[in-house]
């Protein structure tokens, strides 16, 4: 039988609160419960004037930006939007059902005139990051690098064509002084200085509207301006880092840097495994001299019935002269560590931890394209997603229900 509704309750009278109001296992009733957000003030607070008018609670602007990447909006306009008309973000934010909710450009003018020189977003990552190691949560002894392309808001056919020099590589200098010393070892002079300051150049596609993202072609269809989030995480899939680059920067030119921020934040990893982007003689031998376990994959052998051996060599007894990388013996090692079965079960583990994190943040948290533009703003968008990705998970397993007297 249909049933007609012919009471209309909106102008109905009722006494009660917004917190009667918020399911008890809503998502912002564990994130609350997660983590004391009292530690944004002293952040903060060289930031602001001792004197004037006061100002918007920095914990509400920082708790706005929480609910935007947590709930995936792809906006803080919008999130003003959603904050107006939604009672469990009023009850998140400490407002009741008439407060004022600041203009959506609030958070980008104290962005502009505080927060965008400073690492404030980096201390917050580690805040939540640290919170997750004193519960016993985090996992750091083996780790999963790997990077993923964030879309730019930047049209694809506007850009202008510029020659730039090739940035230098980080192991660049160690290298350099290796070869000078197995050249001395073996009886050769070693290479003066101004054989290795010889600047190279390249043609690069920059956007007229972000300069600052990078072309990236993957196939014939896919040609965009965007940038690179690059990312480390555990085994239970905690983000330990995150470093956020032009689109067109390889992934293994970060690896060193993703490193380097877990040894010095975490502590240092005993395994580290990445995909076959990363199997170079650079990276075996950072990992390895820092005694640290690479967790490589399988490269396909380059001659075996190659397709393209007539572009290689036309010698009759098709041999060529080959030159070994000084750091080969570092790349044998992490090829022989690949047959190993407990390396193989962690590299196993790539699939749960790391590329889910990406598809998470890509799916459910507004990472798969931006409408922000420079790598400042970029990286303040990494800091707070991946944030608010370890938040959302530490809440979810430390949450308990209240239980009803």
């Amino acid at each position: 039988m249909m049933t007609k509704n012919q009471i209309n309750e909106r102008e109905q009278l009722e006494m009660l609160t917004i917190e009667q109001l918020v399911p008890q296992n809503h998502l912002v009733r564990k994130l609350d419960a997660a983590i004391d957000f009292s530690f944004i003030y002293p952040l903060v607070e060289d930031l602001y004037s001792t004197i004037g008018r006061p100002s918007i609670d920095p914990v509400v602007l920082i708790k706005m930006t929480f609910i935007q990447y947590t709930f995936g909006i792809r906006s803080m306009r919008q999130t003003i939007k959603e904050i107006e008309t939604n009672v469990a973000y009023r009850w998140f934010l400490g407002f009741g059902f008439h407060t004022e909710v600041p203009h959506f450009s609030t958070f980008g003018k104290n962005y502009v005139r505080r927060f965008a020189d400073t690492d404030l977003f980096e201390q917050i990552f580690y805040k939540v990051l640290n919170e997750v190691t004193n519960r016993g949560l985090l996992s750091p002894d083996h780790v999963f690098i790997d990077s993923t392309h964030v879309k730019a808001s930047a049209n694809k056919r506007k850009f202008e064509k510029k020659v730039v020099r090739k940035e230098t590589r980080a192991y660049e200098k160690r290298l350099q002084e290796e070869l000078n010393l197995d050249r001395e070892k073996n009886g050769k002079k070693p290479f003066p200085p101004e054989k290795f300051e010889t600047e190279e150049y390249k043609e690069i596609k920059e956007s007229t509207t972000d300069p600052e993202s990078g072309y990236y072609v993957k196939d014939e269809r896919t040609k965009q301006f965007a940038y690179s989030f690059h990312a480390a995480t555990d085994e239970k899939g905690f983000v330990l880092a995150n470093i956020v680059t032009p689109g067109n920067v390889h992934d293994s030119n970060m690896l060193e840097p993703l490193v380097q921020k877990i040894i010095d934040q975490v502590g240092r990893p005993i395994v580290v495994a990445a995909d076959a982007a990363y199997k170079t003689p650079a990276i075996a031998n950072f990992l390895i001299e820092n005694q640290v376990l690479p967790a490589l994959p399988y490269k396909r052998s380059i001659c075996a019935t190659c397709p393209v051996l007539s572009q290689c060599t036309e010698s009759k007894n098709h041999q060529k002269r080959i030159q070994r990388h000084i750091w080969q013996d570092y790349l044998d090692v992490a090829e022989d560590l690949r047959h190993n079965h407990e390396i193989k079960e962690i590299y196993g583990k790539r699939k749960e931890t790391i590329e889910r994190v990406f598809a998470d943040a890509k799916e459910k948290h507004g990472m798969r394209w931006t409408t922000l533009k420079g790598i400042k703003k970029l990286s303040m968008q990494a800091m707070l997603t991946f944030a608010a990705l370890n938040l959302k998970k530490l809440a979810s397993w430390t949450w308990k229900t209240p239980t009803i007297a």
